[in-house]
């Protein structure tokens, strides 16, 4: 019998890549939606793959793409409410000129 592929686990993957790369780069709320749009898939891999596992292969992209989510969850988290802690403060513009501070230095 031919197994086929199972449906949702590679869309889980890369959307668990894609929210710890833009959860690290991208401010954390966008890596906050990847996380859980690749959360959701890899749940309905998973429950599609334990209606008649003989009939699909790929259980490891879906529960790669799980682990991946979360952590893109939980980063996404962190980097999120710091930069909320930041703009509340008020020390996202000394951060910011500090920055620039350094940017000018190494010109």
């Amino acid at each position: 019998m031919i197994k086929e592929k199972l449906p949702h686990s590679q869309s889980a993957l890369i959307f668990g890549i894609l929210s710890i790369v833009t959860s690290c780069c991208c401010g954390g709320f966008i890596g906050l939606i990847f996380g859980i749009i690749g959360l959701n898939n890899s749940k309905k891999a998973i429950a599609i793959h334990s209606e008649n596992p003989e009939m699909y292969n790929g259980i490891n992209n879906a529960n790669t793409g799980r682990i991946t989510s979360i952590i893109g969850i939980v980063i996404g988290a962190i980097s999120t409410i710091w930069l909320i802690y930041l703009l509340s403060s008020g020390q996202y513009g000394v951060m910011m000129e500090q920055y620039q501070q350094i940017l000018e230095e190494q010109m």
